[in-house]
C-alpha cells in the first residue's frame, strides 16, 4: 500500500477517492477475517511479537506478547491490526522506518488440558481467580489462557442457547398467527365449536336441553366411529383377544393378517423401526454436548435440534401435515422398586395406568405384536394406545397410539421405547395424527438393596392447537408432558408402594392405626380416592365439560354423571365443578396450608368455622408432606370425619379428601376391606405457573418459602351427590349449590393467603 503524505492536509475529494475506498475496504476486511478466524476455535492462543523500533541509528528491541483471541477481546485486537495498517509517516523517512510482518504461531490446547478444563467448567462456568490459577499451574498454561478459555466456552454455549430460543420464539410466533387465523375464521363461520350447528338467531328457539343433546350425539357419533374402525380389524367370527394370547398359532396368524392388510406393514417392517427407535433412545439418553445442552438460568437440558437432525438423519415431517411444534426433555433419578417389578409395569397397561393417575387418563393394549420371552418380556412388541391429560379440564387432552418395545441390553439394565408408526395411526383414527410419539422412553439399570437409576427420554410431535392462556406456558414449554414430570409421579409412585408394603414402619409414622392390617387397608382406600379424583377432573373423553356463568367471575365448569353399578362411589346422579386460577404464591407455601388440618377452618366451608381433630396420620413417604390422614370435624349437630390423601413431587401436587362414613372408616382402621366402601372424593391440585426464569422444584420443608420459587396454578374441584336415583334428572340448583361451594372455597384461600387481587 504506498504512503499518504500527510505535510498538505487531505481535502474532501481526496478521501472521496475511489482508489483509497476500495484499499481501506480491503484492509478492514482482511482484518476482520482474521479476527474472525481466530474466534472459530475456543481452544486456540494466538502468539504475536512486535518489533519496537529505535530511533536514528539505535538497533530496534524485540518484545513477545501473547494474546489470547475470544469474543470478548476480537473487538480490540482488531482494532489495534487496523491501527498498525494505517500507520503512516513522511515519504523520506519510510525507508528508514520499514516495519516488517507480524509473525503468528498457532497453539492448540491439548487432549488433556481441554478435558481438565471441561470438568471445572461443567462444575463452575465462572471460576475465580484462585481456581484459574491452580489449573493453570495443573496444566502448565498462563493463567489469562484459562481465563479466555472460559470466555470462549461461555460464549458458545451462549450462542447455543440464544439459536434455541430464537428458535422458540419463531416457533411461539406462528402459533400466535395460527390462533389468530383460527380464531378469525370462527368469528366468520359462527359456528358451535362442539356441534358444528349455525348459531344463527333462529337458534334462539332452542331449548338448553336439545342443544345439549344435540352435542352428546355428535360425541357419540365420534365414538362410535372410532370403535368401528378398531373393531372392524377382526374377521367375522373371529375372538377379539386372539392376538393377546400365546401359544396359538391360529390366532397370531390373523394378528400378522392384521397388520399386513389394515396397517400396510409387514411384521420385519415394524421389528425394524422399533430396533431404529431403541438405538435412537440409547443415544438420546447417554449422549451429552452438544446433543444436549444445559441451560445455566433453570439448569433443564435443552436439545440441539440442529445437531439432532443431522445426528439422525430426520426427515422434514411438514410435508402435507398441519404445522407441529417439537418437545424434548430428559430426566435422571432414582427410583425405589426392582427391576423386574419395574419393567412389568411399563409391560401391563392396567399397571401403567395406576402408576401415573395424573398423566394417564385412558391406557390400553391394542394388540400384541411380539410376545417375547417369559417371564421377564424380553423382545416384546405390542401396540398401545393412551390418553395423556393434566388435571384441568381446561388443558385438551393428548391421544396417541404408540409401539412399545422392551428390551434387555444387559444383565443389569433393560430399556423401553414407545414410537409411533404413521400408517398405523392413520388407519385407526386419521384424527390422532395430532400428537406423535418419536423415539421415548426410558433406560433402566439396576443398582443396589431394590434400587434403579432411570434415565427418562420424552420426544413428542404435536400439532399447535389453542391452549388456554393459565396453562399456556406451561404446555408450551414442554414441561406439562416432559420427562421431569414422568420421572417425578414414578419416583413418587415407587416410593408409595415401598411405605405400603413395608412391615418395619415407626410407630411416629403410623399413629391412630394400631395394626399393619388396618395400616394397609387405609392406604389402600386413599388411593384409590386419589385415582377417582385424578380420573374426574380431567378434559378426557369421559366427561362433557360446560361452562357456567357465576356472580363472582370465576371459570368454572361443571360436568355430571350416573353411577348405576360401581361400588366404589355412591349411586346416584354426581355434580363435578372445577375451577383453574393463578395463585401469586409458592406451591410449597400453597401445598403447606391446604393440607394442614388445623387451618382447615379457614377455608373449608362444611366445617363452620369448627375445630378439626386429627385421628390418625400415615407416611407414605419420605417427604413429611406425604401422608394419609383421618380427621374429625365436630359440630353442634354430629361429627363428620375426613379422609385426606396429601401428595407432593418435584413437579406437582395434591391435597384429595372426602368425607367418609364414621362407622365404615372405623372398620377400615381394624382391617377390614374396603373396596367396597362408597366414596367421592374432592380436592386441589397444585402446580408451578411455568416461568422458566424461576426453578420448577418444590424447596425443602425446612426452608422458609421465597418469591423465587414463583406462583401457582391452583385447580379446585368439588364432587357432590345430587340425587341417589341414577334416573333422576339434573337441576339448576344442584349446579349453583356446586358452584357456590367452588366460588366460597376459592374466595377464602385467596382471603387466608392475602391474594384477593392474584
Amino acid at each position: 500500500m504506498g504512503v499518504v503524505d500527510m505535510t498538505n492536509p487531505p481535502t474532501k475529494d481526496f478521501f472521496a477517492s475511489p482508489a483509497l475506498s476500495l484499499s481501506l475496504a480491503g484492509i478492514f476486511r482482511d482484518a476482520g477475517a482474521t479476527a474472525a478466524a481466530a474466534t472459530a476455535s475456543a481452544s486456540m492462543e494466538v502468539e504475536e511479537g512486535d518489533e519496537g523500533s529505535g530511533g536514528g541509528g539505535g538497533s530496534g528491541s524485540k518484545k513477545d506478547d501473547t494474546v489470547e483471541i475470544s469474543s470478548e477481546n476480537s473487538g480490540p485486537a482488531r482494532s489495534r491490526s487496523e491501527d498498525d495498517l494505517l500507520d503512516h509517516d513522511d515519504d523520506e523517512d519510510d525507508a528508514d522506518k520499514s516495519k516488517k510482518k507480524k509473525r503468528k504461531k498457532y497453539h492448540r490446547h491439548t487432549a488433556d488440558q481441554i478435558r481438565e478444563m471441561e470438568a471445572l467448567f461443567k462444575e463452575s462456568p465462572h471460576p475465580d481467580e484462585k481456581q484459574r490459577q491452580q489449573l493453570s499451574k495443573q496444566l502448565g498454561l498462563a493463567p489469562r489462557q484459562v481465563k479466555f478459555w472460559f470466555q470462549n466456552r461461555r460464549t458458545q454455549i451462549k450462542a447455543i442457547q440464544e439459536r434455541h430460543e430464537n428458535s422458540l420464539l419463531k416457533q411461539e410466533l406462528e402459533k400466535l398467527r395460527d390462533e389468530n387465523k383460527a380464531m378469525r375464521e370462527t368469528i366468520n363461520k359462527a359456528c358451535c365449536l362442539n356441534c358444528g350447528m349455525a348459531t344463527t338467531a333462529k337458534d334462539g328457539s332452542i331449548t338448553a336441553e336439545e342443544q345439549q343433546l344435540r352435542i352428546e350425539n355428535a360425541k357419540l357419533k365420534a365414538e362410535v366411529e372410532k370403535l368401528r374402525t378398531v373393531i372392524g380389524k377382526y374377521p367375522p367370527g373371529a375372538s377379539t383377544t386372539g392376538s393377546c394370547s400365546s401359544g396359538n398359532d391360529q390366532e397370531n396368524r390373523s394378528s400378522l393378517d392384521f397388520y399386513t392388510g389394515i396397517f400396510g406393514l409387514e411384521k420385519s417392517r415394524i421389528m425394524e423401526i422399533v430396533n431404529q427407535a431403541m438405538e435412537e433412545l440409547q443415544k438420546m439418553a447417554t449422549a451429552g454436548e452438544p446433543l444436549w445442552v444445559r441451560s445455566v438460568e433453570t439448569g433443564r437440558e435443552i436439545l440441539n435440534y440442529d445437531e439432532y437432525v443431522k445426528e439422525f438423519s430426520v426427515e422434514s415431517s411438514s410435508n402435507g401435515r398441519p404445522k407441529r411444534s417439537i418437545e424434548a426433555s430428559r430426566e435422571t433419578g432414582v427410583v425405589f422398586l426392582d427391576l423386574p417389578r419395574l419393567v412389568q409395569s411399563f409391560m401391563d397397561a392396567n399397571q401403567w395406568k395406576e402408576m401415573f393417575p395424573c398423566i394417564i387418563s385412558k391406557a390400553a393394549t391394542v394388540d400384541v405384536i411380539c410376545h417375547g420371552e417369559a417371564p421377564n418380556k424380553n423382545g416384546a412388541v405390542q401396540l398401545m394406545f393412551a390418553e395423556l391429560q393434566m388435571l384441568t379440564p381446561l388443558v385438551p387432552t393428548r391421544e396417541v397410539y404408540f409401539v412399545r418395545y422392551c428390551k434387555q441390553l444387559s444383565a443389569e439394565q433393560w430399556a423401553i421405547v414407545d414410537v409411533s408408526i404413521d400408517k398405523v395411526e392413520e388407519n385407526i383414527d386419521a384424527s390422532l395424527v395430532k400428537c406423535r410419539k418419536r423415539p421415548s422412553g426410558c433406560i433402566i439399570q439396576d443398582t443396589t438393596n431394590g434400587h434403579c437409576k432411570v434415565i427418562w427420554v420424552e420426544h413428542l410431535e404435536c400439532q399447535k392447537n389453542t391452549v388456554h392462556t393459565l396453562y399456556r406456558t406451561i404446555v408450551r414449554s414442554g414441561l406439562a408432558f416432559g420427562a421431569r414430570h414422568w420421572m417425578a409421579t414414578l419416583q413418587h409412585q415407587c416410593e408409595r408402594l415401598v411405605f405400603f408394603m413395608a412391615t418395619n414402619v415407626p410407630t411416629k409414622d403410623s399413629t391412630g392405626v394400631a395394626t399393619l392390617a388396618g395400616r394397609k387397608s387405609i392406604l389402600k382406600l386413599a388411593q384409590r380416592m386419589t385415582w377417582s379424583f385424578c380420573h374426574s377432573i380431567g378434559a378426557s373423553s369421559y366427561h362433557t365439560w360446560n361452562k357456567v356463568s357465576t356472580k363472582t367471575g370465576e371459570d368454572i365448569r361443571v360436568s355430571s354423571r350416573k353411577n348405576l353399578n360401581d361400588p366404589g362411589e355412591p349411586h346416584g346422579v354426581i355434580v363435578c365443578a372445577v375451577s383453574s386460577v393463578c395463585l401469586p404464591v409458592s406451591p410449597t407455601l400453597l401445598f403447606d396450608f391446604l393440607r394442614d388440618e388445623s387451618r382447615r377452618s379457614e377455608w373449608d366451608i362444611m366445617s363452620n368455622g369448627g375445630p378439626v381433630q386429627s385421628i390418625a396420620n400415615l407416611a407414605k413417604g419420605k417427604d413429611r408432606g406425604n401422608a394419609v390422614t383421618i380427621q374429625a370435624m365436630k359440630s353442634k349437630e354430629n361429627s363428620m370425619w375426613i379422609l385426606q390423601d396429601s401428595c407432593t413431587n418435584a413437579f406437582e401436587s395434591m391435597v384429595v379428601f372426602a368425607h367418609v362414613d364414621v362407622t365404615g372408616i372405623q372398620s377400615v382402621i381394624t382391617g377390614c376391606d374396603s373396596s367396597n366402601m362408597a366414596i367421592l372424593p374432592s380436592g386441589f391440585s397444585i402446580l408451578p405457573d411455568g416461568l422458566e426464569s424461576r426453578p420448577l422444584v418444590i424447596s425443602s420443608r425446612h426452608e422458609k418459602s421465597n418469591d423465587t420459587e414463583g406462583g401457582s396454578l391452583l385447580t379446585v374441584a368439588f364432587q357432590i351427590l345430587t340425587n341417589s336415583s341414577p334416573t333422576a334428572k339434573l337441576t339448576m340448583e344442584s349446579v349453583e349449590s356446586v358452584n357456590t361451594i367452588v366460588s366460597c372455597t376459592l374466595r377464602n384461600i385467596k382471603t387466608s393467603l392475602q391474594c384477593e387481587d392474584g
